[in-house]
């Protein structure tokens, strides 16, 4: 296990859990969501609250299932401006034993994903922290930001001046 503390960490220990399942409201406080903010390159993160449940389907797996929304800001890829957002999503992750060999990654399976069961503990935080990098947009872009923003003053110079002209006529 890495000795670097998550900056949502929320750490379940598997003793905790028995045979009903075991259920939590999370949220970030103040201090955490600016960390992720960092993190994650956002301009604010405004809140993230989850709400997650551990359930045992045998005695050497966990299965967790939870859903989370945030509200954040991000900076628009052609102006740099805020950009306010939310996402509200839900997923599920399967704990058990490390395998003895390599896994075969499969894409597109509708099986939760696997993670390997380290210590005697879960990190439902990080799971949700993970979780919220894959759900936020690629390429924020502010409503009135416009590609032709872009456009230089200038004539370019250099290796990619022959290529300038393409964009211009839309052969590219």
């Amino acid at each position: 296990m890495s000795d670097r503390i998550p900056e949502f960490s929320r750490l379940v220990p598997l003793a905790r859990l028995g045979g009903q399942p075991f259920r939590q409201r999370i949220e970030a406080t103040s201090e955490e969501r600016e960390k992720l903010a960092r993190r994650f390159d956002l301009a604010l993160l405004e809140c993230l609250v989850a709400q997650v449940e551990l359930r045992r389907p045998s005695h050497d797996v966990v299965l967790l299932e939870a859903q989370f929304e945030a509200k954040f800001e991000q900076y628009c890829v052609v102006t740099l401006e805020p950009v306010r957002s939310a996402v509200s999503d839900n997923f599920s992750l399967v704990y058990g034993p490390p395998p003895e060999k390599e896994a075969e990654i499969v894409i597109g399976s509708d099986e939760p994903a696997f993670e390997p069961l380290i210590d005697d503990v879960i990190d439902v935080g990080e799971a949700v922290a993970q979780e919220l990098s894959l759900a936020l947009p690629v390429s924020p872009r502010h409503p009135d930001a416009d590609a032709e923003d872009w456009a230089l003053d200038e004539p370019l110079e250099g290796p990619f001046a022959a290529l300038a002209h393409l964009n211009k006529d839309g052969e590219c």
